[in-house]
């Protein structure tokens, strides 16, 4: 079995000298390369499975800007020099979720329980949704989820690429985000007032403990009746290496 010395020489030129330490920042750079291509790729399968879900842009207080790979790298030359292990897992494909002792963002509300109530992000993160008004029926109503750093400090971590929705009525759950998904990373970096916008969308029909059960939602299930309704967002944002879960207050939307 290779041990940790003899990994580290995997990764050394064959006619490099013994002990050169490893360009932290080029290496990240590189990967980030090697990884944007994927996740541009895998994209169209991973709005299919979440119902149109995907990125639109970076909003700052001095304008707009769109998420573009020169805007994945300059994310990755501003970031922190790291361990060779940090960098190891970086390559593997990190997981903003991962040594987290809780339910993910996509499991704190299930169908027929009550909305959590969360505690505010740490970091002054917050998300807000925005969705019009829809009239009764199976279809999806798409609108957008704003993510806000209302801190005083930089943020300079990274997300999934899109929150998880949850439909609501006098506190409880009658749906919200499900089905496979592709594990992609969405870079934030947001200044004190900047903030990410994601399109985002909801199905207006009421779920069951059974569907939480399975892989997937039943096709069938019955639309909501005519009524008004509530709309939130959630999503685990790692910040400095930790998990923050992220919510933010409901929207009030009427259906029929």
């Amino acid at each position: 079995m290779a041990t940790e010395p003899n990994l580290r020489d995997l990764f050394r030129a064959p006619d490099a000298p013994a002990g050169r330490s490893i360009d932290v920042q080029s290496v990240i750079r590189r990967s980030k390369r090697r990884r944007l291509p994927a996740q541009v790729g895998i994209g169209g399968a991973f709005t299919l499975a979440i119902g149109g879900i995907g990125i639109v842009g970076l909003n700052g207080l001095g304008g707009s800007q769109t998420a573009t790979d020169s805007a994945v790298s300059t994310t990755a030359e501003q970031a922190p020099a790291q361990s060779d292990d940090s960098v190891m897992g970086m390559m593997e494909g990190d997981d903003p979720t991962a040594g987290i002792k809780r339910a993910p963002a996509d499991r704190i509300n299930l169908c027929g329980g009550p909305l959590a109530e969360v505690a505010p992000s740490p970091s002054g993160l917050v998300l807000t949704v925005d969705f019009p008004d829809a009239p009764v029926g199976a279809a999806p109503v798409e609108g957008t989820v704003t993510l806000t750093n209302t801190g005083t400090e930089p943020i300079l971590g990274y997300s999934p690429p899109a929150p998880a929705i949850t439909l609501s009525q006098n506190g409880i759950v009658l749906w919200h985000s499900n089905g496979p998904t592709i594990q992609m990373l969405q870079d934030v970096a947001l200044a004190p007032g900047e903030s990410l916008d994601y399109a985002a969308s909801f199905t207006p029909v009421v779920c069951t403990v059974e569907d939480d059960t399975a892989e997937a939602f039943r096709d069938d299930l019955p639309p909501v009746a005519a009524g008004e309704y509530q709309v939130s967002a959630a999503t685990d944002v790692s910040v400095n290496g930790s998990a923050e879960l992220v919510t933010g207050p409901t929207q009030s939307v009427r259906i029929g």
